[in-house]
Formats: C-alpha cells, structure tokens, sequence
C-alpha cells in the first residue's frame, strides 16, 4: 500500500500543470452598458392597503473599482444594518407589514407576496433577480402582506432597513410585480 501522504505529494505538480494560470482561460468581459436596475416593491397606496409596484431605483453603472471594475454596479441608498436570514423551507411568514423600509435581497430560494386586498402576486426567487424593496410600513399601510417560502430547501435573505425609513429615489414603471424580463440584469 502506498502511502497517502506519498500520493498526494505525487499528484499536486501535475494538478498544478493542468490547472490554468489566472485569467488565462477567461475571455475578455463585454463591454456593458448602462442599464436601469427595475425591482418589484412593496409599497403602500391612496387606501392605506400593500400594493405591488415595479419600480425602477437605480442606474447600473460600469464599475471603475478594482475588483469589479467593468462590471455593472449601482449604488443604492445608505442601509442602517443588515442581517442574514436563514428561512426554513415551507416557512410561513404570514400577514405583517415591512417592519421598516428595506431592502430584501433572496441569495436562493423562493418567496411568493400576496396581499390581502388584492389578487396581484409577486414571485422571488432567489439569485441575481432576488432583490425587492419592501416599504409597505404601518403608516403607509394597515394590513401588510403575506409571505410565503414554498421551497424544499431553506430561502436565504439579506435584509438592509434603510435610514430614517426613507423611500430611495424611483420611477414607477407600473402597478403589479416586474415581470421577470423587466427584472433581468444579466449580461
């Protein structure tokens, strides 16, 4: 029997040799261009009830830092905290109003709102699209909104409440959820 060690000190010049040399198997980024980041929002409307809107909140821009320069970025309004949420699968969120104007940002899963005054519905799934604005707070609506987890495998969210609960800057595009073509920031 050989050695374990022995093999491993074996392999690792040619797993060296095979390996590629930074960024000699990545071809060269495209050149992006500006684009606007359009998020589905949770807001309040005139009757003080949770309303869906697709807004768009940002420009993305080609980033100049290093590390990411060249890819798109957009600077969103200032966060007072951030928490990682690890979400059950199956979970049940309930009925209950943003508990301050937030950004909610899936990294995997899936996150289906529902409201109750109305039959518009939202679809989150986790990833590069996961990122919705919840701003529908007590003083802008009575009952909130319904959240639910349907998947087999725990959603992770990251959630920024943003300062003094302050609305960032936004275009309204229209009533109801960005549709997902609407949402699509991929290169």
């Amino acid at each position: 029997m050989i050695p374990s060690v022995f093999v491993l000190v074996s392999i690792i010049p040619l797993l060296c040799a095979a390996a590629p040399t930074p960024n000699s198997s990545l071809k060269p980024p495209p050149k992006l261009q500006p684009q606007p980041l359009n998020i589905t929002t949770i807001t309040g409307n005139a009757h003080n009830e949770s309303a869906l809107e697709c807004w768009s909140v940002a420009k993305l821009v080609v980033s100049e830092t290093p590390g990411t320069q060249g890819a798109l970025a957009a600077s969103l309004a200032e966060p007072t905290a951030l928490s990682f949420i690890n979400i059950p699968a199956k979970f049940d969120g309930g009925l209950h109003n943003a508990p301050a104007v937030q950004w909610v940002y899936f990294t995997s899963g899936k996150a289906i709102i529902t409201l109750p005054t109305s039959p518009d519905k939202a679809v989150v799934k986790g990833g590069a699209n996961g990122l919705i604005l919840a701003a529908d707070i007590p003083a802008v609506s009575k009952r909130g909104h319904t959240t639910v987890y349907p998947s087999r495998e725990p959603t992770v969210a990251v959630v920024m409440p943003l300062a003094r609960n302050k609305v960032p800057e936004h275009t309204v595009l229209h009533s109801g959820a960005c549709t997902a073509e609407e949402q699509d920031i991929s290169v």
